[in-house]
């Protein structure tokens, strides 16, 4: 899919859902309100995550703008409960932030994801001496 201008995205007959336009604008309240009334945070749209459609969306800005990279879409995503390990296509948001080279995504994953990819590691706290 093309690259949507922000005309594009506020457009009624958009085919993004009201999140997906959020995390285009990188309109982080408004992403954080729709979220906070219940929208589900692994929503998908036009074959992307809200946390797929984040990472991409903060790189894009990045590029275009060349101010560092920011990782506020994809921590209040994570904060609300998306999973980086759900495959759209076969692909899943921890692989496109590999892919577009989005470390602090990676490292915000790593650490909020509620996905149980290390056991052993999150076990290891928890044992008594």
């Amino acid at each position: 899919m093309d690259a949507l201008t922000m005309v594009d995205a506020l457009n009624p007959e958009s085919p993004w859902t009201p999140a997906h336009q959020a995390v285009e604008l990188s309109d982080h309240a408004t992403l954080t309100r729709i979220l906070d009334e219940g929208a589900d945070a692994d929503e998908i749209c036009c074959r992307m995550t809200l946390l797929m459609h984040a990472v991409d969306t903060e790189v894009d800005v990045a590029n275009q703008s060349g101010e560092p990279i920011d990782s506020a879409l994809t921590a209040i995503l994570l904060a609300y409960g998306a999973d980086p390990h759900l495959a759209v296509d076969g692909e899943t948001a921890y692989d496109w932030a590999r892919k577009l080279h989005h470390d602090l995504a990676i490292r915000l994953m790593d650490r909020l994801s509620t996905h149980h990819t290390k056991p052993a590691a999150r076990l290891r706290r928890f044992r008594r001496p």
